[in-house]
């Protein structure tokens, strides 16, 4: 298997958009494969190996687990809290979001539906919970889906081509590439402002999260 920083943004493009244009039927996937994705994110993970490689990257921690959402009606997807804090202030995390993993209608991909919760600090910590719930209208608004096919790499997907809508330090509009694989998980995460410039996130490499020792 190749290093997944050693695949550009570019060969990453080239292996997504062969997967949306090829002529032949993109093949169905099973509902197992919703249950493996889930299980690739729910292990905690950081970016401390490449913060200590690299000081233009500082250490991040990532915290997901499964939530009981009461009140849904949906039988067949996972939901799940996510938070983003430095490791030095894990307590103080900076991104928060409620997830909903579920096949596409056609059963060819995993979408990841991301919601931002009206009052993000309300849910601080949800994942020390013994048993973590929320009442559906507390997922917030839908801000993002993300899909996800599997490949020869793990799991890699992106958002739509046209980006998902942000207000988050100058931009408007944000583009990600996710590689779930064998030690984590690499995101080419972007921030683009009103004139499509590039204003934050990943430029040679990406965000490098590898699991941690449970």
């Amino acid at each position: 298997m190749p290093r997944l920083w050693s695949l550009t943004p570019v060969l990453l493009g080239v292996w997504l958009s062969s997967s949306h244009t090829s002529h032949a039927p993109t093949p169905a996937i099973s509902p197992q494969h919703v249950d493996a994705v889930v299980e690739h994110l729910t292990r905690p993970m950081d970016t401390t190996e490449q913060a200590e490689r690299n000081s233009r990257f500082v250490g991040v921690q990532m915290t997901t687990c499964p939530i009981q959402v009461t009140g849904s009606a949906d039988q067949y997807g996972i939901y799940l809290y996510q938070e983003q804090a430095l490791t030095a202030h894990i307590e103080s995390p900076y991104r928060q979001r409620f997830l909903y993993i579920t096949l596409s209608k056609d059963a060819t991909r995993v979408e990841s539906h991301t919601f931002k919760p009206p009052i993000p600090e309300t849910w601080t910590g949800l994942c020390q919970q013994a048993t973590p719930s929320i009442d559906t209208h507390a997922l917030g608004e839908l801000v993002c889906v993300v899909s996800l096919r599997p490949s020869t790499l793990g799991y890699v997907g992106s958002t739509p081509a046209e980006g998902c809508p942000v207000n988050l330090r100058g931009a408007v509009r944000l583009t990600n590439t996710i590689v779930l694989h064998q030690d984590g998980m690499d995101t080419w995460d972007r921030g683009f402002d009103a004139n499509g410039e590039q204003v934050w996130g990943a430029e040679v490499e990406p965000y490098q999260y590898r699991w941690l020792d449970e």
